[in-house]
């Protein structure tokens, strides 16, 4: 699991969005990026402004995928 705290309302709100929908998110943080099922936007109350703790299940990376095959080439005859 990854956990890391932020103060903008706006990357929490969507977080919250992604962990209602079952959707993957993607945070970016010196440089690094973790995409995964978020898991819990918790708030820090002893702090201000305010904070949240936000943890991540990430999920391994996908494997690229092979070239599709070409289509087979169609010829419609007009009669």
């Amino acid at each position: 699991m990854f956990t890391f705290e932020t103060a903008d309302q706006k990357e929490v709100r969507r977080f919250r969005i992604a962990q209602f929908n079952g959707r993957p998110a993607t945070i970016r943080s010196d440089g690094s990026t973790v995409t995964g099922h978020v898991r819990a936007v918790q708030e820090i109350e002893e702090s201000v402004p305010p904070r949240w703790a936000i943890t991540i299940i990430p999920t391994p990376p996908r494997e690229a995928m092979p070239p599709p095959r070409p289509a087979a080439a169609r010829v419609r005859r007009f009669r």
